[in-house]
Order: C-alpha cells, then sequence, then structure tokens
C-alpha cells in the first residue's frame, strides 16, 4: 500500500506541481485576490496526498434539486448588496465598479478550508445559513456553467486558479473541491523568485482578455498561497446605439456642477420601472436579452444618497418584479473605467474580522494560516456597441414581465450620477454592479 501511495503522490507532483499536504493552506485572488500567510510556528505535520479526480463531465445540479442553487443565488445577491454598502460608506464621491459574483467565488474557495469559528463567521458574512459545504461547491459549479457564454453575441467567461509556494504542503480534501467543483488550475511557483509575480498576472491578463494586466504587485515572504479567480464579459446591445445620435451634453454632478460628455441617444421598447423615488431601464445584450445593463436614475426630487438607502436584496427581488414592457426614449453617458480596491474592512466589517486575524481556523487547508489580503480589480467599457467588463460574477432567477402598451412613452435621461448592474435575466445572477457618480471616457 505505501508504495501504492508514493506512486500516486509522485504522480500528483509530476502533474501539479504542488506538494499536497497539510501542513499550509491558500487564499483567494481573483478580479478578486486573497494571499494566506502562515503564523510563526507552523508544526511538521506528515504529508498527505490529494486523490484529485477530473472535473465531473455532467453538472453536479443533475443530481442535485434546484433549490440549493436557488438559495446560493440568493445568498449571493444578499452578499453584494451588503458589500456594496460597506464600499459606499468610504467612497460615495468616486466611481465605484464591483463584481459581488468575483468575490463571491473566491471566497466560497476559501470557505472550504475554513473550521471552528471562522466558518461560522464566514458563513453569515457570505450569508450561507442554511446551505451544506457540498450544495455550496455543486450549485457553484451548476451556476458557473449556466452562466458562461448564454448567447453568441454575448461573451462571459469565469477562470479560478491556485498559486502555491513551492513549500507548500497542500490538504488534499481542500485541493480535491476546488479542482472539482471550481476547476481550478493548480500550479507551482518559487515565491522567492522576482518573475513569480509576473507569472500570476499573465494569467489574469489572459483571462480577463488584457484588461486586468496586474493584480499582485510584489510576494510577501511569508505568503503561502493564492486564489485567483477571474471574469470577463463583452455583450453586444440587442439594438446598437447609433453614433451619430451621440453628442455631448451636460451632466450634473453631486456638487451641482457639470460637465459636457458624450451622451448616446436611443428610442425603442424596454423593460422598465418608475415609482417615485427612481425610474429604472432594462438594456438587453444580444438577440434573447439573456443578460442586461440595468440604469437605476434617482428623481430630480430624490438622490443617490437616498436610493442606496433603500437598497437591499429584499427591494431589489421586489424591483425586479415590476419591470413592463414600455415605449421611450433613453440618454446614456458613455463611459470607461478601471476600479480597484481592498476589501479587508470591508469583508471585516460583515462578520470576517476572524479571517484575517491569528485566531483564523483555516486548518481544512493547512495548519496556522490567515487570509491576509483580498484585492478587487474591475473594468468597465459601455458605448455605442455595447459593454466590456471584467471581473465577477452573482446569481438569481427572474422571469421576464408582460409588455403594459396602454401608458405613455417615458423619457430617462441619465444626466446626473446613477446606478447600475450587469444581470443574468435567467438565473437572476448580479455580475456586476456600480455607482456611477462621474462618467469618464
Amino acid at each position: 500500500m505505501k508504495q501504492k501511495s508514493n506512486a500516486r503522490e509522485n504522480f500528483l507532483q509530476r502533474r501539479y506541481g504542488v506538494r499536497l499536504g497539510r501542513r499550509y493552506a491558500f487564499a483567494a485572488a481573483s478580479v478578486v485576490l486573497m494571499g494566506v500567510i502562515g503564523c510563526p510556528q507552523l508544526g511538521n505535520n506528515t504529508s498527505a496526498y490529494a486523490q484529485t479526480s477530473q472535473p465531473r463531465s455532467e453538472s453536479p445540479m443533475s443530481k442535485q434539486p434546484s433549490s440549493p442553487e436557488t438559495k446560493l443565488v440568493n445568498a449571493n445577491t444578499k452578499f453584494g448588496f451588503k458589500l456594496f454598502s460597506e464600499v459606499l460608506k468610504n467612497e460615495s464621491d468616486r466611481n465605484i465598479f464591483l463584481s459581488p459574483s468575483s468575490v463571491s467565488l473566491a471566497l466560497a474557495m476559501t470557505y472550504n478550508g475554513a473550521n471552528g469559528s471562522t466558518r461560522e463567521a464566514m458563513t453569515k458574512a457570505l450569508e450561507l445559513q442554511g446551505l451544506t459545504l457540498q450544495q455550496i461547491n455543486s450549485s457553484n459549479a451548476a451556476l458557473k456553467k449556466s452562466l458562461e457564454n448564454p448567447a453568441p453575441e454575448v461573451k462571459l467567461s469565469i477562470a479560478n486558479s491556485l498559486w502555491a509556494n513551492k513549500e507548500a504542503s497542500l490538504n488534499r480534501d481542500f485541493i480535491q473541491r476546488n479542482q472539482e467543483f471550481y476547476t481550478a488550475k493548480i500550479a507551482n511557483l518559487n515565491f522567492k523568485d522576482t518573475n513569480a509575480p509576473n507569472t500570476i498576472n499573465q494569467w489574469v491578463n489572459d483571462n480577463t482578455e488584457g484588461k486586468i494586466p496586474k493584480i499582485v504587485e510584489k510576494i510577501d515572504p511569508d505568503q503561502v498561497l493564492f486564489l485567483i479567480n477571474a471574469i470577463y464579459f463583452k455583450g453586444r446591445w440587442s439594438d446598437e446605439f447609433d453614433k451619430a445620435q451621440t453628442s455631448d451634453r451636460p451632466f450634473y454632478l453631486i456638487s451641482g456642477q457639470q460637465k459636457q460628455h458624450p451622451m448616446m441617444s436611443q428610442k425603442g421598447d424596454y423593460r422598465y420601472y418608475e415609482n417615485q423615488q427612481f425610474q429604472a431601464v432594462s438594456l438587453p445584450y444580444g438577440k434573447d436579452g439573456k443578460v442586461s445593463l440595468y440604469i437605476f436614475l434617482p428623481k430630480q426630487t430624490s438622490s443617490l444618497k437616498s436610493f442606496y438607502q433603500n437598497l437591499s436584496a429584499e427591494n431589489w427581488e421586489n424591483w425586479m418584479t415590476q419591470f413592463s414592457k414600455r415605449e421611450g426614449l433613453v440618454r446614456l453617458p458613455r463611459f470607461k473605467m478601471d476600479y480597484d480596491i481592498n476589501l479587508n474592512n470591508a469583508l471585516a466589517a460583515l462578520g470576517m474580522s476572524e479571517a484575517f486575524s491569528n485566531k483564523a481556523n483555516f486548518s481544512a487547508m493547512g495548519k496556522n494560516l490567515k487570509i491576509s489580503e483580498v484585492k478587487h480589480k474591475t473594468f468597465v467599457e459601455v458605448n455605442e456597441e455595447g459593454t466590456e467588463a471584467a471581473a465577477a460574477t452573482s446569481v438569481g432567477i427572474m422571469p421576464l414581465s408582460a409588455r403594459v402598451p396602454s401608458k405613455e412613452p417615458f423619457s430617462m435621461i441619465v444626466e446626473r450620477p446613477f446606478f447600475c448592474t450587469i444581470r443574468d435575466n435567467r438565473t437572476g445572477s448580479i455580475l456586476f454592479m456600480g455607482s456611477i457618480v462621474e462618467p469618464r471616457s
């Protein structure tokens, strides 16, 4: 048996270039980056080899009821709005663009290594109550398969990777779950090599079509592992904006000042919703409109600050049921931006502070490990042809509403700060969300 075990371990080392054991753990990143740093005393545990297996050829959902997947979508939505609210506390005066799905995926992979009170804290922060680890993993696998490349005119790709220091020894079950359910690329690097960050960044660059060229600046000597999730989206509008209709018009900033900015204009039939506080419109991508950009514009009698006070998962689900087909005019600013943020403080505020401290328990990955950093980067460009974005994915399910032809045509002039999301309409997943206070092109 010992000979057979050694043969398997040698095979895995040759295949993945990582020693698999119980000594060290990993961290996550993607458009989210997480680093795990080992604490001072690391015990010399017996190395354990991983029983790795190929990703399932069929979706795990074929053996699971649909309810766990729906619960995970709802959890991701709740977590996404909570995270956005925390980021907003310190960044309300600047443009924000997050991928709650990317953060959720990176933390879900990390969650596979958590135990004890650290796992309990992450469960609450990520809104995963009532879901088993098996349900979380199988639902993420099914959602990834469902979300990717929904239509010929829409490209959505999700990639995961795990980069371990050559000295790292990783728990076999932790490795197996991340490979099987998240199809993570497993790689070994010498973190002391000055080229190690370049190798990781090249993978991120390749999997975001060059939109996020770098996520690791340097590697700390104590760093053990990075887990990276990258998401790339590109979609053409169902009806492209006519460039000839684009012209410089005033956009009114929070300060009350105005700036001239390229504004795209279009008339047509849209899924639309309006109440006393805001107007909202869904701008679909592709022929089938499986994914849309949602714009929420506070009315002149209200404000973006007031809108955010009512932005919650519960209200969001209610708003989604209120959209109906209606004729109207949409005038939207062209915009393009890069965004990056360290999410440690925001996640700590949501109850995950233990995961960053010396009290952290990631014993399902290895011993004496904690998260060092959660770093998030995004890119988005909205123009007459469509939208290109790099970062993350979030999920939820909502049917299209029937058309209500009796109402008068609406006019929605997005000439002041607004909130937007990119949403998968089949599952209800929120892929990206942003606060645009000053569009730039």
